[in-house]
């Protein structure tokens, strides 16, 4: 699937398997929300950045309307991804949202915020996926792009 954020002219590349991982972990810690790590790379020209897997961290709280996760031990498997699998690496975001919609809250906002202005983490433009669920399935999901406290939508192609 290819899909473009009109915002910045640029791209984004999955395949329909990633999403039914996603699915699979949001629908496993129902009706709580859930998250992890967005990975990935960008296209020489920057212009596309292709997602390859997901990484769910090893701490976090989940709650029905509420998801904070821990970066404990992610940095040693980054690593790992970065030296062993074409230099993929940790580009955004995603979190499920039980019973309701895909769009992003005034957390979710200010969580992207605090991604991009992370000195430890050195990502300009982050990536967040929302996906709505309800307890049999995903109904919905939306991807958006973090750009100068603002969250851009990606659109289908």
């Amino acid at each position: 699937m290819k899909i473009i954020n009109s915002h910045k002219n640029v791209s984004l590349e999955y395949e329909e398997d990633l999403i039914l991982k996603i699915e699979s972990l949001a629908l496993k810690h129902y009706p709580n929300e859930f998250g992890g790590f967005l990975i990935g790379y960008y296209s020489d020209d920057l212009k596309t950045l292709v997602l390859t897997d997901v990484l769910s961290p090893n701490e976090y709280k989940s709650h029905r309307i509420l998801f904070e996760r821990s970066a404990e031990g992610i940095k040693e498997k980054l690593l790992e991804l970065f030296k062993l699998n074409e230099k993929r690496y940790y580009v955004g975001e995603w979190h499920s949202h039980p019973d309701a919609s895909s769009m992003y809250s005034l957390t979710d906002l200010n969580a992207m915020q605090s991604i991009a202005e992370s000195e430890t983490i050195r990502i300009k433009n982050p990536i967040l996926l929302i996906v709505s669920i309800n307890n049999q399935k995903l109904k919905n999901y939306t991807f958006y792009l973090y750009d100068n406290n603002t969250l851009f939508e990606y659109g289908r192609k």
